[in-house]
């Protein structure tokens, strides 16, 4: 059998530019240095500049992949947008703010580079889960810029639009026993001394602290079930946002888990495209 079809141009071919280096940063107690990388999904179409989405991967600040959920943020970029999946580093190499750091290191490249991916610099959102979803919380509500550190300090760092799952927000909070446990936590790693009996400098790296009437528009996805970071840490962003007047809503997935399947639904990812051509809009 042969067929003869005509099939016309609608949208662009998408590439995905992988190990894209970003920063260079201290490495092996400061005696050498190694790269930061990130993954990026974009339209090769010259004709129109794209809004960016920033995914930062979870996994407790002490380990991390970025190319974990590149399926289904391929199925994000593919609605109209670039998608950058960063590489940050982990608790056991730097205390926070380093972490941080990373983030707006990398949303400054993608802006600088912004030709080369045909990126709109001025419609940025940042989505991540858990670990990630703090970073992408912090990323939007801190613009202080004294953590913007390294290449590209002329860029940017500041978002128009997030999404954290299932975010730790304020981790003066967490609900630990003793303070011996309160000692392993990852929370602990993170700031580099125990979250329970250093609570005052445990409370300056929660994304609640930074909660201003300007923060951009917000869409928090947390379980109802979470038996990780407790379903009332999204509910504490939320209404601290809500107080101050800004644009946000909680999407509670009722009897979810940490990181469970309902996130990984289409329905789930319907909501997340939406909420980004709402906040951010389309190709122009």
């Amino acid at each position: 059998m042969r067929e003869t079809v005509k099939i016309n141009k609608e949208e662009p071919q998408y590439c995905v530019a992988a190990g894209v280096t970003f920063a260079q940063v201290d490495a092996w107690f400061g005696h050498t240095v190694r790269d930061l990388k990130m993954d990026i999904i974009y339209p090769e179409d010259k004709e129109k500049t794209y809004p960016c989405v920033v995914w930062i991967c979870g996994g407790a600040w002490l380990m991390m992949d970025r190319s974990a959920h590149l399926a289904y943020l391929s199925e994000l970029a593919r609605s109209g947008f670039v998608v950058a999946s960063i590489e940050y580093r982990t608790s056991n190499e730097a205390a926070y703010p380093k972490q941080l750091e990373d983030v707006k290191a990398a949303i400054r490249y993608l802006r600088a580079h912004s030709e080369r991916y045909n990126i709109d610099t001025e419609r940025f959102g940042v989505m991540g889960e858990s670990a990630g979803g703090y970073l992408t919380a912090m990323a939007a509500l801190n613009n202080d810029t004294v953590y913007d550190v390294g290449e590209y300090t002329e860029q940017s760092s500041k978002v128009q639009a997030a999404c954290p799952w299932y975010p730790p927000t304020d981790v003066s909070s967490f609900p630990y026993e003793t303070a011996e446990q309160a000692a392993a936590s990852p929370e602990s790693l993170l700031l580099g001394r125990n979250v329970m009996l250093y609570k005052e400098d445990a409370i300056k790296i929660c994304p609640v602290t930074y909660v201003t009437n300007d923060a951009p528009p917000f869409m928090i996805i947390h379980g109802t079930n979470d038996c990780t970071v407790p379903f009332t840490q999204g509910e504490l962003l939320h209404d601290r946002l809500e107080a101050a007047g800004c644009d946000v809503q909680l999407i509670a997935i009722e009897g979810a888990n940490h990181a469970d399947y309902q996130f990984f639904q289409r329905e789930t990812w319907r909501r997340i495209i939406d909420f980004f051509h709402d906040k951010l809009g389309y190709a122009k």
